[in-house]
């Protein structure tokens, strides 16, 4: 099974998809949309999975998002800082305007990643529950 194929945790998490059936969009507009970008669906529009299964369900992927961020902010500063000899100044200038850009990005794939430890993929269930088409 390929990194970003249909069935694989990475594709849910890359491609905002409902992590149990892999069809359902999860946020309500596009990856980088500025407008609503915090906004996530309530239930899966295929399968019908309950996006906020109880308050602070969340709260998790604060932390993964500040793991994933450090870890990121350190590596690109240190390619650009020392891998490609620019200054420390030009290296970090670059790492705010590229955040400033992908925050969004970055909060929707923590939410995700999160979800997607939570849930396993059944691809069989919307043939299963008969409303391949249809909002559950």
């Amino acid at each position: 099974m390929s990194f970003l194929q249909k069935g694989s945790k990475s594709y849910s998490i890359f491609h905002l998809k409902c992590p149990q059936c892999h069809e359902g969009e999860t946020f309500e507009t596009g990856s980088w949309s500025f407008v609503k970008p915090f906004d996530m669906l309530e239930r899966c529009p295929k399968c019908g999975l309950n996006y906020f299964p109880e308050p602070g369900y969340y709260y998790g992927a604060m932390f993964i998002s500040y793991i994933w961020t450090g870890w990121f902010c350190l590596l690109f500063v240190a390619l650009f800082h020392w891998g490609m000899g620019w200054s420390q100044t030009a290296a970090f200038s670059l790492l705010g305007v590229f955040l400033a850009t992908d925050f969004i990005y970055i909060f929707r794939i923590s939410r995700l990643m999160w979800l997607n430890i939570n849930v396993k993929y059944r691809p069989g269930i919307l043939a299963a529950k008969g409303e391949q088409n249809t909002p559950a």
